[in-house]
């Protein structure tokens, strides 16, 4: 079981297009919670399938993109992928 498979697990029973939640709602989702890049660096929220990013991997796979991060109000918009 990978760190962020809780994020997918959460992410996949959601109901609604877009998804809006706080970086402390994210880590409180993820074992461990979230790295200190997630609350300063937006690159850390891209959608990126390939290379070492499994956190970018659980959202995907979980059939959502990000579409908006707000580093100041630390929080984060996931978005149904058509």
């Amino acid at each position: 079981m990978g760190k962020y498979d809780e994020l997918r697990d959460f992410l996949r029973h959601q109901r609604l297009a877009q998804v809006t939640l706080t970086f402390a709602e994210v880590a409180g989702v993820v074992p461990g919670g979230l790295p200190p890049s997630a609350y300063v660096h937006r690159a850390w929220w891209a959608n990126e399938e390939s290379g070492t990013h499994s956190h970018a991997r659980s959202w995907l796979h979980a059939g959502y993109r990000t579409t908006d991060v707000n580093l100041t109000a630390g929080r984060v918009t996931f978005t149904r992928a058509d």
